[in-house]
């Protein structure tokens, strides 16, 4: 991830696709690790990438990183309510 002018360029890949986002933060305050985590955390929530991808993303290991979504209050696993009455079943 590079910085120019209040510019973010962010580079991710996927099965050896590259996909390049540029965004612009003008007048704002915020490193590119912190842009960084708060890509992956939504990328994760919303479903697009794996934990460990959005780990990959954000930097960290996946261990680290799910420390940092339960301090979030963010679940690092979604269960669907079928899943989770299933799981509930089985135990």
């Amino acid at each position: 991830m590079n910085k120019e002018n209040d510019i973010i360029n962010v580079n991710l890949e996927k099965r050896g696709d590259s996909v390049g986002i540029s965004v612009n933060l003008p007048e704002m305050n915020i490193k590119e690790d912190e842009v960084k985590l708060l890509l992956a955390m939504k990328l994760l929530e919303e479903g697009i990438v794996s934990l460990g991808k959005a780990a990959e993303i954000a930097g960290y290991s996946e261990k680290a990183f799910v420390e940092i979504l339960f301090h979030k209050g963010i679940p690092p696993i979604k269960y669907s309510k079928l899943d989770l009455e299933k799981e509930l079943q089985d135990a």
